[in-house]
């Protein structure tokens, strides 16, 4: 069986996120996505609301799972048994940041390879942060995230 890990803060979850799961989904048999605690982002939501959102728009997916994860990726890939992480580029600017960071990924554990995955490029300019900035002050992100992800930003980021 192969599997991956799709790591990310997922904070939120955007429709550009659930496009490269999609297409991980085609790849492997079974997909987990590991939600990074990450506080030093200062995420709007706790990581166990962010897997309620996850887990809420990803249920078409029955060889999905939805995680929270501490500590190093690939230490965390490893015990999962996992065969590769996956990773969304949007844009070049990406590039450089998740290079060098599959480059230590690769030095730290070798056997665990790290994919790349573009996006549909309706999604190329679609970020988590973008996304709460435009929901900060009051912006409609019907466009960018699913229905129950743009309620649960609202009640974020009151007016």
């Amino acid at each position: 069986m192969r599997h991956c890990i799709y790591p990310g803060t997922f904070d939120p979850i955007t429709y550009g996120h659930l496009d490269v799961l999609g297409r991980a989904a085609k790849l492997f048999d079974h997909v987990t996505i590991a939600i990074a605690r990450n506080p030093g982002k200062r995420p709007a939501f706790s990581p166990e609301e962010r897997v309620a959102l996850v887990k809420a728009n990803v249920a078409k997916y029955p060889h999905v799972s939805v995680v929270i994860f501490d500590g190093l990726l690939v230490e965390f890939a490893m015990k999962e048994k996992a065969d590769a992480i996956i990773r969304g580029l949007r844009a070049l600017s990406d590039f450089e940041f998740e290079f060098n960071m599959a480059l230590m990924n690769r030095h730290l554990e070798p056997r665990i390879e790290t994919l790349f995955v573009m996006p549909n490029e309706q999604f190329s300019y679609t970020s988590s942060s973008l996304v709460k900035q435009v929901a900060r002050f009051g912006g409609d992100v019907s466009n960018f995230v699913p229905p129950d992800v743009a309620t649960a930003l609202k009640k974020a980021f009151p007016q």
